[in-house]
Parts: structure tokens; C-alpha cells; sequence
């Protein structure tokens, strides 16, 4: 016998209800107040209603971040060729790698059937920059210029081998297709000051056509399990930045607005209804998406940026499309608000024909890359803006294929690569970690990827541990189950 059961069950329906209208006022007020109080957060006037607001739990603690640019170079960048100088390579040109590193580690069907694994040496050479005296290769001379500003990690490893698993792993912290980004996690969780904007914008520039481009999958900057409002918005590089901007012929500003206003009252009935959350999200999307065709012409209008901004990304910025606008356009939204922008650079993956294929996919970055890092700075943005650069996985230090004096290419190697982070909470100017004389496997403080994205959200002000979303019965987060840390030493 329950008697709370009981004395429910004999209530009066007069009784139930006089006593409701008590509890739900209570709940009411509570809300309220729990929300900074009715006077100062519903009936004043001048407080404008953030569209995208976060967790009322997050941030957890106070951020050194706002917001965050991810320059994701899809295709494994080549760590040896870049970041990773190991200059006694040239006594092993073209002896095999030795067993004693290799270690019958687990290779790609792309050279696990090669009688020979070769040891190709960088051929560009490398010199010291900055204050720091880090090394770093002739085909970054721009990103050179601001390597006091960087943070290199030279010993992240992941799980996956092949390209698409490591790319939704790297974003996801998942190989299986279905989880949110870490875009999406962070629009959920944190909003975003922008009300005219996606809280969470991507790019896909081109690149050139020595690059050999792997397929770029909505995944990687989708919500997954949590509602389709936190995907991330691509913006086209050819047209119209989003489709069907512009108002049809005879369509006024005022009559797309008597539309959607007549439309939104239909979901809300629905909404009413049957309670589903995707009807929010959609009532959410066509809101925002009105707000765009005011604002995005705004954003892509870059005439009144100075000549020195221009020159300093370099010739492309004026070619919609292209990685240096994109670049551009991402110090523009995070300068209006927008809480995650990443741009996916693809065509870094070189399993031969290296020398000429990386030399031209760094020709198309790296000068924006650097200008980008100088263009925060000089606004003050870079105080506030967490900047991102690597890919999903490494590549190996044996040649795949045909090795010669001027030509090689490298497989796949998810031991070891390199990325580096700048910007908001971070110390500017360091090294963290140490692979061995080969770049094959790591000697000194491992980072793995889920640690990077722990360390990536700590500097936005979130606890990844505490950071989780029901789904199917478990609590998820971003950075899985199994232990995660944040690299403290990389933070200021």
C-alpha cells in the first residue's frame, strides 16, 4: 500500500486542480528566478532574447575562449615534411625502415604488400623562426611568421587508418557515423552571441588539382543525436553563399515575413500537437534563415576591408570559394558573433608525387593561415578565439611506391602526427611532445585525440567530463568513455 497513491487517487478532480494551479505558479517562479528574475530576464524591455542560447549549466568555468576556428586539413598533412624535422633522415635515404620501429605495427592495404619500406627523408629544407626557434619547413614561410603564437603538438595519435573513420573520429570523437561534431556539442551547449548568424558556420574551399580530395561527408559537421538545429551551416563558395537567398521575383521582404509568420503558427500547432522537438527546430531554422538574407550579404561584402587586410591573405581572397576568402570570412564571423567556424581544406592526401602536391596545397593556405593568426591579433580577437590546425592522421616516414631523389609518397600513419593550436588560452611559442628518429612512433607525452578535444573544450570553459548527453539510455559526451585528459601544460 502507498498512501501518497491513495490520496491521489481519491482526490477530488476540484481538489487537483486547486492544488496545481499552487504547484505549477511555484514551479513558475522558481524558473524565473533560477534565470536572473522575472524584472531583469522577461519584462524588461531592452533585453534582447539571445536566438542561440546555451546551457544554463555551461560554461562550467570562466573561458579563455569565445569561440573557435578549425582549419581542418583533410587528408593527413605530412608531419616529417612540415612540423616534425628530423634532419638525420638523410643518412637512411632509402634503406629500409628498421624492424625495431616498425614493430609489425598494422599498416594500410595501400603498402602492407611491399617487399620494402624505404626510408624517404623530407627534401625541403627547414630553418628556426621566432623567438621560439621553432623549426619549421620552406612551405610554411607564413605560418613561420607566427610561430610564437603557436602551440605545435608533435605527438597526437588517433585510432583509425583510413581517411573517412579518422575523419569522423577526429570531429566526432567516434569512428561509427551518428555523433554530434564538436562544432554541433559546442553550439548546443554554449550558444552563441550572433543572432543574425549560425552559431556554427563551415567552408569546404577548393584546392588545387595536384590535391588528391577525399569525400567530404555532412557528418563531420552535423549534429548526430542531438536536434538538427546545432548542425553546422555550409556556406557555398560558388553563387549565392546559401541556396535561395534571395527573395523570388515580386516576393517582398514583408510578404516572406507574413509567410513565415502564418507558417511558424502551423508548427506551432503541430508542436501542440504531438510535442516533437524536430518541429522546434525547424520553426528555429526558418527564423534564422530569414534573418540570413539580411545579414549574409553583409558578411561576404568584404569591399570595406582595407588594401593592407586584402594583401596580407593574399591574391585568392577575392575569389569566393577559395580557402584565403573563406579565411577571411572566418575572422568575420567570430568578429560578429558566431561561436564555431571550420573550413575543411581537402586534397592533402599523397601517397605519391608528394614534393609537388604538398608544395601546392601549402602555396593555397598558408598565406592566409598566417594572415588569419595576424588579423585576430591585431583586432584584439585573438584574446578570445581558440585557432585549430591539423588533420585526421599522419603520414608514414617509408615511401610508398617508388622512392627517388625528387619524388616520393608517403601511407597513411595514425602513431604520430602533428597539429597546433593559437590564440585564447593558450601558450604561444612551444613544442609539446617527442616522436623518435624516424617520426614513427612517440617517445614523449602522447596526446590523443580525445585529450585534444578535452583541451579544446576546457579552453571554451567546458568540463568534458561533465559535459553529456542522454542518448538511447547513456549519457554521451564528445570525448568517450574511456579516460580523456586536458593538456594542461599547453594552457596559459
Amino acid at each position: 500500500m502507498n498512501p501518497l497513491q491513495t490520496y491521489q487517487n481519491l482526490q477530488t478532480r476540484r481538489q487537483f486542480f486547486g492544488a496545481a494551479g499552487l504547484r505549477l505558479g511555484g514551479v513558475a517562479l522558481g524558473w524565473l528566478m533560477a534565470n536572473g528574475g522575472a524584472r531583469s530576464r522577461v519584462f524588461a524591455a531592452d533585453a534582447p532574447q539571445r536566438v542561440h542560447p546555451g546551457l544554463p549549466s555551461l560554461p562550467h568555468f570562466a573561458p579563455k575562449a569565445k569561440s573557435i576556428i578549425y582549419l581542418h586539413m583533410n587528408g593527413a598533412p605530412s608531419q616529417i615534411d612540415l612540423w616534425d624535422y628530423k634532419p638525420q633522415l638523410k643518412a637512411h635515404f632509402d634503406k629500409d625502415l628498421p624492424d625495431s620501429v616498425r614493430m609489425s605495427q598494422r599498416l594500410s592495404t595501400m603498402t602492407s604488400g611491399q617487399n620494402r619500406f624505404p626510408v624517404a627523408p623530407s627534401k625541403f629544407a627547414f630553418q628556426q623562426h621566432g623567438k621560439c626557434g621553432r623549426w619549421v619547413s620552406e612551405l610554411l614561410p607564413h605560418t613561420a611568421g607566427v610561430v610564437d603564437e603557436l602551440a605545435v603538438i608533435k605527438s597526437v595519435h588517433t585510432n583509425a587508418i583510413n581517411h573517412d573513420p579518422a575523419c569522423t573520429f577526429v570531429m566526432t570523437g567516434n569512428e561509427i557515423p551518428g555523433r554530434p561534431s564538436i562544432g554541433s556539442w559546442l553550439a548546443y551547449g554554449l550558444g552563441s552571441e550572433s543572432n543574425d548568424l549560425p552559431a556554427f558556420v563551415v567552408f569546404t574551399p577548393s584546392f588545387p588539382s595536384t590535391g588528391n580530395g577525399q569525400a567530404l561527408y555532412h557528418r563531420l559537421w552535423g549534429s548526430g543525436f542531438l536536434p538538427t538545429s546545432y548542425s553546422g551551416v555550409a556556406l557555398r563558395g560558388a553563387g549565392d553563399p546559401v541556396l535561395y537567398l534571395q527573395n523570388p521575383p515580386g516576393v517582398s521582404t514583408s510578404d516572406r515575413r507574413k509567410m513565415l509568420d502564418a507558417l511558424n503558427e502551423l508548427n506551432a500547432r503541430s508542436f501542440t500537437s504531438y510535442g516533437d522537438p524536430e518541429i522546434q527546430s525547424r520553426i528555429a531554422q526558418y527564423e534564422m534563415a530569414f534573418r540570413m538574407q539580411a545579414s549574409v550579404p553583409d558578411l561576404t561584402d568584404i569591399s570595406k576591408e582595407s588594401d593592407a587586410t586584402r594583401e596580407m591573405y593574399g591574391k585568392d581572397v577575392n575569389r569566393p570559394g577559395s580557402f584565403t576568402h573563406s579565411a577571411l570570412l572566418a575572422r568575420r564571423l567570430v568578429e560578429r558573433g558566431v561561436r564555431v567556424v571550420q573550413i575543411l581544406h581537402r586534397g592533402w592526401d599523397q601517397h605519391d608525387n608528394l614534393p609537388v602536391a604538398l608544395k601546392n596545397q601549402c602555396g593555397d593556405t598558408d598565406q592566409a593561415v598566417g594572415a588569419l593568426i595576424r588579423d585576430l591579433k591585431q583586432r584584439g580577437l585573438l584574446d578570445s578565439t581558440l585557432v585549430v590546425w591539423g588533420g585526421e592522421f599522419g603520414r608514414t616516414v617509408y615511401s610508398q611506391g617508388q622512392l627517388t631523389a625528387e619524388t616520393y609518397g608517403r601511407d597513411h600513419h595514425p602513431r604520430n602526427f602533428c597539429m597546433w593550436l593559437a590564440g585564447a588560452g593558450i601558450k604561444g611559442g612551444m613544442s609539446y611532445g617527442e616522436t623518435d628518429d624516424f617520426s614513427y612512433n612517440i617517445v614523449e607525452n602522447p596526446v590523443h585525440v580525445n585529450d585534444l578535444n578535452a583541451t579544446i573544450l576546457h579552453c571554451l570553459g567546458i568540463d568534458h567530463s561533465r559535459f553529456t548527453y542522454k542518448f538511447q539510455g547513456l549519457d554521451l559526451r564528445l570525448t568517450g568513455v574511456e579516460h580523456a585528459k586536458v593538456v594542461q601544460p599547453l594552457l596559459t
